[in-house]
């Protein structure tokens, strides 16, 4: 197998399989359709409903275990919360819990300042946002930290400025988003999700074979590699593509970036040798066992 094989192949392994698709479906529509008739007085699966996150973005990876879910809820709901004297945003999100224990009452399930969480045996977690929409096509979302308060955002501007980017680079940027999940659960990166999309977003713009094929993906790694290894460690955020919120570090990944990008540049020097085994063990000193043996 040559190069453009091998990360076909990979791509494979790190999509999310079928089975797990068809089970996060399964219990969006459960939730949707719960929230649905409590809030809105009807049985829609899907109205009022939003995956947001990675999933929602579409860059989600194979070992996915967090899933975002963003649900519309009146606007009088607002006025009604945000009349209360202390803390009417706790409030809220214990009424969108409580309406969703109707339905996964084994399940554990929480208040957790701005989301409902429910975590479920298989290790997926589901967390729940609660929003208003705005004219602006923002949604006002409660924050029950420090006493109560309100906060804005718009994963819609951030969905589809990713989708946008990801057809003008002949799919690319998506799957660079999920290599890049790859290697960060591989190796233990302190690199949120969403700074990996933020980055990849910006990066893929001007890189050089944005429109080219798989053929090309080892160089996409290599190059993309380098360009994490040198961000400056001292900025502490970024703005996000198309919502431009910010997005914010966890932690130094630069390191573990610069070791990868001297693993991908040899893995690609055993390539130029035609030292296609040599080459795999070293895409797998980055990616683990995802990557084809």
């Amino acid at each position: 197998m040559g190069v453009a094989e091998d990360f076909k192949n990979f791509r494979s392994n790190y999509l999310i399989p079928a089975d797990k698709i068809s089970s996060i479906s399964y219990r969006y529509k459960r939730i949707t359709k719960q929230l649905n008739k409590d809030f809105w007085d009807t049985d829609s699966e899907t109205e009022h409903s939003l995956y947001v996150g990675s999933y929602g973005r579409d860059t989600a990876a194979k070992g996915i275990s967090d899933l975002d879910i963003g649900f519309r809820l009146p606007y009088a709901l607002y006025a009604q919360y945000n009349d209360y004297q202390s803390n009417g945003q706790s409030a809220l999100l214990q009424a969108v819990k409580k309406s969703i224990q109707n339905t996964y009452s084994t399940s554990e399930s929480f208040g957790d300042g701005q989301v409902v969480v429910i975590n479920f045996d298989d290790g997926i977690k589901f967390e729940i946002l609660p929003s208003f929409d705005n004219t602006s096509d923002t949604w006002t979302f409660p924050n029950a930290n420090s006493g109560g308060s309100w906060k804005t955002c718009n994963p819609r501007a951030e969905i589809d400025a990713i989708a946008r980017r990801n057809g003008d680079t002949n799919h690319n940027l998506k799957n660079l988003c999920r290599m890049m999940r790859v290697w960060k659960d591989a190796n233990n990166v302190p690199i949120p999700g969403m700074l990996i999309d933020t980055l990849a977003y910006q990066f893929i713009e001007t890189w050089a074979h944005r429109d080219k094929s798989y053929l090309y993906h080892d160089f996409l790694v290599r190059d993309f590699l380098s360009h994490l290894s040198t961000q400056d460690e001292n900025k502490e955020s970024w703005r996000a593509p198309g919502s431009g919120a910010l997005v914010y570090r966890k932690g130094i990944f630069e390191h573990k970036a610069r070791s990868a990008y001297l693993r991908a540049c040899e893995a690609i020097e055993h390539e130029g040798k035609s030292q296609s085994y040599s080459a795999r063990q070293k895409w797998r000193e980055i990616f683990g066992t995802t990557y084809p043996a």
